[in-house]
Formats: structure tokens, sequence, C-alpha cells
């Protein structure tokens, strides 16, 4: 692709992994500055390693989860980016697989913290940058499940229905000048699902398999129409769409990635 991106300054959270990772080396591909926010540093910095003959990057290793780590993030970007970011991509996530009875309420503030207020706190440090240059852009990743829930997990979903929200209403507050859209991936193969810990082995133990025959299950039940689990890159090719001047005339909207998996009409 020539999405006219060159030299746009890009921040990425959650970037070392998965949909993140990806989503930097299109926009590096494309020619765009990147600042990349994760908490695991020795991936951030086999991304930043891997693309650092490409374009400009500049890395941070914070918690996303908390106030202070996403502003010590933006503030390291910003601070070698002359101030200006064009783009933030708010990708950063994690997903247990938790009944609702097993949820507590701190579980249930972790979710937020991590899923939903890292992109407020994100968009609160970057949008008076980009009201006063007058542009801008904001795509985040939110699911599949915001539109579509499942029986579980509710606290994930839940906080997925309030990225899609909170796009609908910084599209309102924001425009003409800065963008907001969301992309809405369903099941992608990364490391949210593989990771110790992540999605797929949380699922075998809520299903009582192990956690390849969990996955199994859960897409024979989604009735995919494309038969499969989604690539990183298939996300990220759509989420720089929606960054570019291609897509110009597209705000507050939702973008589905997701293999057929929504069967509403609207």
């Amino acid at each position: 692709m020539n999405l006219g991106l060159s030299g746009r300054t890009v921040l990425i959270t959650g970037a070392a992994s998965g949909i993140g990772a990806e989503t930097a080396r299109v926009f590096a591909a494309e020619g765009a500055r990147l600042g990349l926010l994760d908490i695991d540093g020795d991936q951030l910095a086999d991304a930043a390693k891997e693309l650092a003959s490409t374009t400009e990057v500049v890395t941070a290793t914070v918690d996303l989860a908390t106030a202070q780590g996403v502003a010590e993030g933006v503030g390291a970007v910003l601070e070698s980016f002359e101030g200006m970011v064009d783009v933030l991509v708010n990708n950063v996530g994690q997903c247990r697989a938790r009944s609702f009875d097993e949820l507590t309420d701190a579980d249930w503030q972790q979710t937020f913290e991590i899923n939903f207020l890292s992109a407020v706190r994100a968009a609160r440090l970057l949008l008076p940058g980009m009201r006063e240059r007058g542009q801008g852009c904001v795509v985040t990743n939110a699911s599949d499940m915001a539109r579509q829930p499942e029986v579980g997990p509710a606290d994930y979903q839940v906080a997925k229905v309030a990225l899609i929200s909170l796009t609908k209403s910084l599209a309102l507050s924001e425009g003409p000048a800065i963008r907001v859209n969301a992309v809405a991936p369903g099941p992608v193969w990364t490391p949210l699902w593989i990771r110790p810990g992540g999605f797929a082995e949380t699922l075998g133990e809520f299903h009582g398999r192990d956690a390849k025959a969990a996955v199994e299950f859960e897409m024979s039940k989604r009735q995919l129409p494309l038969g499969r689990m989604g690539e990183p890159v298939e996300v990220s090719n759509v989420i720089a769409f929606l960054a570019s001047d291609a897509a110009s005339y597209v705000t507050g909207s939702v973008w589905g990635v997701d293999g057929g998996s929504i069967r509403g009409l609207l």
C-alpha cells in the first residue's frame, strides 16, 4: 500500500507483539515515525531493532494499566518527536476467560484500567496537540465481542463496549479536524491468546479442556464464514487505512475485521 503516511508520527500502545507489533511494521513500511509503548521491554527492544533500519523509532517500557505509565510513555514519545503525534493507535489489551461469578471488583477494575482507561489517558494527553495543529487521527482496537457478546468474558466485553462508545463520543467532539475510529477484530492468533496465562489457557480452564481443544470448541461456536482465526496483519492493514487520508471521510466508525462473526444487519 501507499497511503501517504510518510513522515507522520504514530504512537502505538501495546506495541511489543501481536497486532501492535504488526501495526508498527505496516506503518514503518509506509514511512511513518514510530513511538512504541509496552510493558514488555525485551520484546519492545526486539521490535525497535527490527524497525530501526526502516524508520525512526522511539520506545518506552511502561505499565499502561496505570496513569503514571501512560503519562511517562506518551511524554517520552512527545519529547523525542518535537511534541507532535499525528496518529494514536490504542491497542493495548488483556483478556482472561472467567465466569461472571468469578469476577471480583478488583478484576473488573484491573480489566478497565488496561483495556479502557489506557485509551482514555492516552487520548487526553495527545488530543490537545492535535487540536492545536488542526489535524490528527485516533484508531482504537476494540473487539467483535463488543457488538456481539458471548457468555464471557463479561469484563473484557464490557470494557470493549466502552471503547466503542468513547470512539463515537470523541468523533463528535473532535471533528472536523480530528478523525476517531475503531477496529473490531474477531479471533486473531496473537499472544493475547497463546501466552502463558493468556486467553487460550484460561479458556481451557473455563471449559475443562486443554488450551487447543478449548480454542477449537470456541471457534466452532462462532461459525465464522471464513472458517479460521485471523492474522495480526489483517487487522493492522485496516488500522493503517483508517489513519490515512484514504479514509478522509471516515470517522465515528467501527470496522469489523472479524471473519464474518457479526451476523446483524447493522
